[in-house]
């Protein structure tokens, strides 16, 4: 390897995916030079292999569902979906899997790109060695950011790297259905790629280990959904454990710890994810190299002046949108110091990630769908709240009956019984996901429940579950 030059900037981003790349905005909106190193596509996995693609592949899953339910449409909309056409969106969604958009808004907004490896080494400094194994060494006046994100969490299986299971990398860029698809896990991944493929022509297996499906969501929600997946088609197992795989003249064989032979032309492992911090030179600067970065609500790791960690890799909310979130906020907390101030804000300010602990939002994209933000009641109730949860059947609003015949779903809000506001909100059902950030507004805000009174829902819409449910906690 042969070093060819050293060039300084005020600020280091390793990593371009989105959160590295609105790290890289804030830092040049504020008027700091900054450059963006990436080992791969530009725009990172929610662009290529997790958001775009899965919803992607999800949205005429989900319209399809939406339209069966619908008197006059439902006739029209029983065959199968065109499953090449789904496809070829999916792809454009990706750009083929080419990031010349995003070079061109990178050069846009006055960031240089480095393509390579980037390490840590040392303080302030990174060195990326680039495809043809020259290096380069860039150093930052104010700060370094990583933004590398995670990549999947694959089992000690013996053998299971000559089975080549699926991560959600291949399970959402896989070119044609499987005809028979076995998914281990319960969380996101596994029940969207379940309810995507299943639709799209695969007969699924879904293999949960624990007792039910998205254990961090309220309870209910795992169980209307497990409901529906079944309802599907899916055949879904829970309380069991994949103990070996193998393939065998092309099948993939999973046995589990019940002694169940399941058989698949594909596995997708979706059980759990790692830090991409294996190979960034951690240890040049006296970290653990594969460990998550922890770090303060300024997003500064913690015990350096320097050093930020946004995004996945520190492990406080592995979602996209609030890695984006937490890039606006360390993109002003960083401009806010290469300026002199202390950017030491109390919560809820402008250079503080306080959503991160008490209002983080999330749509899970099945069929129901799911959506919640902030605390379930038994997380509420481990943080020593004094909560009330309230419930009500989406049965009970008006706009349900109209959205689609025979609507389920269910709503619950979390109460802080002593501030009278809401520590959380969980909306399982159809079309839920775009009633999510009336409520994150509402805990995020912390709204007193006397003013939500007075936030009117329109008439007939599914929103007026927010009426149903501050009735519930009146009357109860």
């Amino acid at each position: 390897m042969t070093e060819t030059e050293t060039n300084t900037y005020d600020v280091v981003v390793l990593g371009a995916g989105p959160v590295g790349e609105n790290v890289a905005d804030r830092a040049r909106a504020a008027g700091l030079t900054t450059a963006v190193v990436e080992s791969e596509l530009v725009g990172g996995e929610c662009s290529y292999w997790a958001c775009m693609p899965s919803k992607a592949l999800l949205r005429p899953v989900i319209a399809r569902a939406d339209a069966r339910r619908v008197p006059g449409l439902a006739p029209l909309v029983q065959g199968d979906l065109d499953t090449p056409a789904v496809l070829a969106k999916r792809n454009y969604e990706t750009s083929d899997w080419h990031d010349d958009g995003q070079l061109a808004w990178l050069d846009g907004i006055g960031v240089d790109l480095y393509r390579g490896q980037g390490r840590l080494a040392g303080p302030r400094a990174v060195t990326v060695t680039a495809p043809d194994g020259t290096v380069t060494t860039l150093t930052a006046r104010h700060a370094v950011a990583v933004c590398t994100g995670t990549r999947a969490l694959l089992p000690g299986l013996p053998g299971l790297a000559e089975v080549k299971p699926w991560t959600s990398r291949e399970a959402t860029s896989a070119q044609a259905a499987p005809g028979r698809l076995i998914v281990v896990g319960g969380g996101v991944v596994a029940v969207e790629m379940a309810t995507a493929w299943q639709a799209l022509g695969s007969r699924v297996t879904l293999l949960v280990r624990g007792k039910g499906l998205l254990p961090r969501n309220e309870p209910f929600a795992g169980e209307l959904l497990a409901e529906a997946l079944t309802e599907a088609g899916v055949d879904v197992r829970v309380g069991v454990s994949v103990e070996s795989v193998t393939r065998e003249n092309g099948t993939v064989v999973a046995v589990t710890d019940q002694g169940d032979r399941v058989e698949g032309d594909e596995i997708l492992f979706a059980t759990g994810r790692a830090p991409r911090t294996e190979d960034i030179g951690l240890e040049s600067v006296g970290l653990e190299p594969g460990s998550w970065l922890e770090t303060d609500d300024s997003l500064r790791v913690t015990g350096t002046d320097w050093l930020y960690a946004v995004g996945d890799v520190n492990h406080r909310a592995l979602l996209t949108h609030q890695g984006k979130y937490q890039a606006r906020i360390a993109g002003a907390a960083i401009a806010a110091r290469a300026a002199g101030d202390t950017a030491e804000d109390g919560p809820w300010g402008p250079r503080v990630a306080t959503a991160d602990h008490h209002a983080v939002p999330q749509v899970v994209f099945t069929d129901p769908e799911i959506a919640a933000v902030g605390l379930s009641l038994a997380e509420a109730e481990q943080a020593g709240h004094r909560v009330r949860a309230v419930d009500v059947d989406f049965s009970s609003v008006a706009g349900a009956g109209l959205f689609a015949d025979g609507y389920k779903g269910r709503a619950r809000m979390v109460v802080d019984l002593e501030q009278e506001i809401l520590r959380g909100v969980t909306f399982v059902g159809p079309g839920v996901g775009e009633l999510i950030h009336s409520a994150t507004v509402a805990v995020a805000g912390q709204v007193p429940l006397s003013r939500l009174w007075h936030a009117v829902p329109s008439y007939p819409t599914l929103s007026e579950v927010w009426l149903r449910l501050l009735e519930a906690f009146r009357d109860n």
